[in-house]
């Protein structure tokens, strides 16, 4: 229940934060209409009605690539100086 609920929190935020930029553009071209509600003695009858609209515009984003040279550090790695000689034993 808690991760479902951090879920929807941060959708919520994301949501928030794509309007607040500009990435997000969201505009209402048409309104609703509730419908006619009206009881009978066979029950209700609903009549009618309309759903709003909505024209959503958003962002780009746009992914590419190029060449580059890019300096890379070299490593050298210098053996010591004085290699001292492997201790055998070799009495048996």
């Amino acid at each position: 229940m808690r991760a479902v609920l951090l879920v929807l929190i941060i959708a919520v935020v994301a949501v928030i934060v794509a309007i607040a930029t500009g990435f997000l553009d969201v505009n209402q071209v048409r309104g609703a209409k509730a419908p006619q509600v009206s009881a009978t003695q066979n029950g209700l009858t609903a009549q009618g009605g309309q759903t709003p609209a909505f024209d959503v515009e958003t962002g780009s984003v746009k992914v590419g690539a190029k060449d580059s040279t890019i300096k890379v550090p070299t490593l050298q790695v210098q053996p010591p100086q004085n290699q001292a000689q492997p201790v055998t034993n070799n009495a048996q």
